[in-house]
């Protein structure tokens, strides 16, 4: 019986994970999304076109969707919650089923989209203590994180 139990126990301890990562709701579009949320915590939210970036950061052939917390004014106070480490970046997949989940939050000062080893990447321009240099003054020099999406994930390929 107490063998029984404990690989019960196991079963639902491996299982859990899978359920949750299932019970995630997709967005239908992130950036309705993101503006329903500001406009719901601004008196006035305005946004830049440059608020939303679509584009496939996974080289999966899906538009994904990047959003730019930077080009968001609200009260009349552009980028609220941007700060010396830059402002905030939600990065969004795009699902072949239809619909968005958010894989990532990023404070950068920006990004670009460039392709190496014949698969695009993103290289996020930030604060130099991301690069091990934390005396570092970040408006003289910065650190580039070189990453690819893989799958659900980023994974750094390399930090200057």
């Amino acid at each position: 019986m107490k063998t029984l139990l404990i690989a019960l126990n196991l079963l639902a301890f491996l299982v859990m994970p899978v359920a949750a990562f299932a019970q995630q709701s997709l967005l239908s579009d992130p950036e309705i999304y993101e503006k329903k949320h500001f406009q719901e915590q601004c008196t006035k939210a305005e946004f830049s076109d440059a608020f939303v970036t679509r584009q496939d950061i996974n080289n999966d052939g899906l538009i994904d969707a990047v959003v730019n917390e930077g080009e968001l004014t609200c009260d009349g106070e552009k980028g609220p919650g941007c700060n010396d480490d830059g402002c905030t970046y939600n990065f969004y997949l795009q699902v072949a089923e239809g619909g968005y989940f958010m894989i990532a939050t990023a404070q950068i000062y920006g990004y670009d989209f460039v392709q190496r080893f014949g698969n695009m990447v993103l290289a996020m321009k930030m604060h130099p203590r991301f690069c091990d240099r934390p005396d570092a003054d970040p408006t003289k020099e910065q650190c580039t994180v070189t990453a690819r999406v893989r799958g659900t994930k980023f994974v750094t390929i390399s930090k200057k």
